[in-house]
This record gives C-alpha cells, structure tokens and sequence, in this order.
C-alpha cells in the first residue's frame, strides 16, 4: 500500500492507473483467484451458517445502529442515510482484507474471506441502492431493477457461482484453464494493495468532521466489537473463523461506497474522507489485532 501511495504521489502512475488496476483487480484478478480456488472446495463448507451470522450479523447490526444514530445526530435525505450506514459496515475485503487474511492464515482463510466479499456486494450494496431508489422516487421497476442488476453483474458472485457449480458437480478444471487463473490470481495480492495506495493519493478529507469522525469510530471500533460479541459468544466460532471474521469487520471502509455515492451525486465528500481517514487509521489497528492474534 505504501508503495502504490508513493508511486502516485510522485507522479510514477497517472490518476488514471489507480482506476485501470482497481478494475483489473476487481473484475479480472479476483474473480480467477475465487473461480480456481471455489471448484475445490466442497460446497458444504461455503455455507457455513455460524460464520455468516456472525459476520453477516456484524455488518447488519452496524449498518442499522449506524443509520439510527444519523437520523437524529446527522438529519439528511434517505439516499444519505443509507450511504452513511453502508459507510459505517463496508469493508474493504476486496482490496484489503482478503489480501491480508491470506498472508496472515494461509489458504485456510480463502474461503472465509470470499464469503465476506459476496455478503457486501450482493446484499447490503443492493439495500443501499433501494433506498436510493425509493429516495428518487422511481418507479417500482426501477426500485428493483437496479440492485438486481447491479448483483447480476458483479464479478465476485459470477465466479463464486462459477466456481460452486463446477465444485458440486465434481468436475475438473481443464489444466490450462487452471494455469490461466493461477497466474492471474497471483496478481491480486499485490495489485490489490498497490491499488489501495494508488486510491488514497487522491483521497480528500472533506464535510462534517464530527459525522466523519463518527463513522470511522463505528467502522474502525464498533463494527469489529460488534462482531468479535457474535463469533465469541453467541456462534462459538472455532479455530481462526472468530479472528477472520473480527479482521474483516475491523477493515477500512471500501472504495465501492465512494463509486456509489458518486453515481447518486450524495454523500461524495464524506465517503471519500472516510475511506482515507479509515485507511490510514488502519494501518496501526489491523497490525494491532494481527499482534494481539498471534499472526
């Protein structure tokens, strides 16, 4: 990250590299680590019930506490209020996260890690755009329309539905199709935290400073308590699962909320100063929790 941050800073990369890597990472690089990874694993340990409720149940509480709060201390429009509480809970498992859980835990943590990437990108990205939606005042086509488009086209699904099926119906891979995703997959690491450097250089520290403030002290503090109180006590999460799924809510907030709130023309300063408050803040929790894991 400090790398990609002071190759944008010095002019090595264009403002542009920062968007052509993150959609390479995005759209090519992960989507061929999750296809490859996915067709070998049973199905059965995807769906691990215990671990989705605790980091689904993590992410939903955050989400709502956060959006009540802001209805009375941060009044706004309901475009607003959802983009605030999707801030407060999105996690950065694309471009951060998971590139770290694997170095941290080894291959053990892939598919945890996934299942965090799919959960923010298929469920509560899709409630934020319906609140959106209903904000607008759109018809009831478009209230649905859009989400489920915006689900139907994300890579990350794609290939973990790819990956899935392939795995359920006990195929196997063609060896150079396997080569093939190998090679890209190996790239997403560091492009993926080369490209959070890249962002941050353009990343600017503006609107409400107490909501700003707010937000990354939920993203950073509750949202992470919040789900070590679900792994720990209420799921009895064994093994590295309650340790994945508190370092993954314990994550900066991802660049997609900022994509968003571009694209409703809403919440655009504070989103983008959360992200880099958040990130650069980070740095020192994340290295705290994998001192205090013993990674």
């Amino acid at each position: 990250m400090l790398a990609g941050y002071a190759a944008g800073r010095f002019r090595i990369f264009t403002d542009a590299a920062s968007a052509v890597l993150s959609r390479f990472v995005f759209v090519i690089a992960m989507p061929a680590l999750i296809f490859v990874s996915l067709s070998k694993v049973p199905v059965g340990d995807f769906f691990d019930w215990p671990f989705l409720g605790a980091l689904g149940g993590g992410m939903l509480i955050t989400m709502c506490t956060s959006m009540f709060v802001a209805r009375f201390l941060f009044p706004d429009s309901l475009t607003a209020l959802g983009l605030h509480g999707l801030t407060a809970m999105f996690s950065s498992t694309g471009y951060i996260g998971l590139p770290i859980i694997l170095i941290a835990f080894g291959d053990a943590a892939l598919v945890p890690g996934i299942i965090g990437a799919v959960i923010t990108g298929t469920i509560f990205f899709p409630i934020t755009i319906v609140l959106a939606e209903i904000d607008k005042g759109g018809s009831s086509g478009s209230i649905f329309l859009s989400p489920l488009l915006a689900v139907i086209k994300n890579p990350i699904l794609l290939a973990t539905i790819a990956g899935l099926a392939v795995s359920a119906l006990a195929l196997d891979v063609p060896k150079p199709v396997a080569t093939f995703c190998n090679l890209l997959g190996g790239a997403y690491i560091p492009c993926a935290l080369f490209s959070a450097g890249l962002f941050m250089v353009n990343c600017t520290v503006k609107g409400d400073v107490r909501e700003v403030g707010w937000l990354v002290f939920v993203k950073l503090a509750v949202h992470p308590l919040i789900t070590w109180w679900l792994a720990y006590h209420i799921f009895e999460l064994e093994g590295a699962l309650p340790a994945i799924a508190v370092l993954q809510a314990a994550l900066p907030t991802g660049v997609p909320v900022f994509v968003l709130a571009q694209q409703y023309a809403t919440f655009v300063d504070r989103s983008n100063a959360v992200i880099f408050v958040s990130t650069a803040l980070s740095i020192f929790t994340l290295a705290g929790l994998l001192i205090f894991f013993g990674t």
